[in-house]
């Protein structure tokens, strides 16, 4: 994709509405939070080289809220994505969701995951990420009522992986939370760390949610990050649920478990307070 194409498709990309057409049919479990007293919708964040759309949901009264950058699965900032952010404006939070893949394509149009990973995903660079989320937190203080001394992230499959790695990026996030992110991989010029390569020296404290039947995730990679993590002063730890597949948050697929989904939310939000977030 040439540089000007990118810049023009930026210039006018949107937020997706409703689901991702890869995950369609979605599942009769769907989760679906309400706007009431709340201010919810798109959102754009000024970048380096423009705007990125994003989702935002905040209380509709009150300032200084805490902050929560919702970081997306592999599927974009959806329909799912927006209600989590629905669901942490309900408890109090600012929730901020930026679309991540902007510059390399639109995810919501593709029918295939495989499509999605090649096509899109594999060429977004982590530090693209990482400065457009520098900007989102920018933004959530200026412009959202947000306080930047109780910042909070959380991210779900791709964007569990890239919870990790952020919070290694910024030691001003007080906690983080990683729902079934990769933890492994192939250093490349994209991605040039893991969650394990910087676990070691990770200062902030980051909650790891995982599936025992992840079949994208060997428990033994699990172990690792847990190993490497015991000689952080980050105090993380990693929860891993026995029976549940990857994407058992993921209320709208099939691989949802709600015995597990609910567990980890309460988690979360005990996190988040436990480490000063809320």
């Amino acid at each position: 994709m040439k540089e000007i194409t990118r810049r023009q498709f930026i210039a006018t990309a949107t937020l997706a509405t409703g689901f991702a057409l890869a995950v369609q049919p979605i599942s009769a479990h769907v989760i679906t939070t309400d706007i009431k007293e709340l201010v919810a919708g798109a959102v754009k964040i000024p970048v380096k080289d423009g705007e990125i759309p994003a989702y935002r949901a905040m209380p509709a009264k009150g300032k200084n809220f805490p902050i929560v950058l919702v970081i997306q699965e592999i599927f974009g900032v959806h329909e799912h994505i927006q209600d989590i952010c629905r669901r942490f404006a309900k408890l109090g939070y600012v929730a901020i969701a930026p679309e991540l893949f902007v510059r390399q394509g639109d995810v919501s149009k593709l029918s295939n995951i495989d499509e999605i990973r090649q096509v899109v995903v594999a060429k977004v660079p982590d530090a693209q990420v990482f400065s457009d989320i520098d900007a989102t937190v920018n933004w959530g203080v200026k412009s959202a009522k947000g306080n930047a001394d109780k910042l909070g992230i959380t991210g779900f499959c791709w964007g569990g992986r890239i919870t990790w790695l952020y919070a290694a990026h910024n030691p001003k996030v007080k906690a983080g939370v990683a729902w079934y992110g990769r933890l492994v991989g192939d250093q490349t010029e994209l991605t040039p760390k893991h969650p394990v390569d910087i676990a070691s020296a990770l200062k902030v404290p980051i909650l790891g949610l995982y599936g025992g039947k992840d079949t994208g995730i060997p428990l033994d990679t699990v172990q690792q990050m847990r190993d490497r993590l015991k000689s952080s002063s980050s105090k993380s730890e990693i929860i891993v649920y026995p029976d549940a597949p990857h994407a058992f948050f993921a209320d709208y697929r099939p691989s949802y478990r709600e015995t597990e989904a609910k567990d980890g939310w309460k988690r979360l939000q005990a996190w988040f307070k436990l480490h000063g977030v809320s």
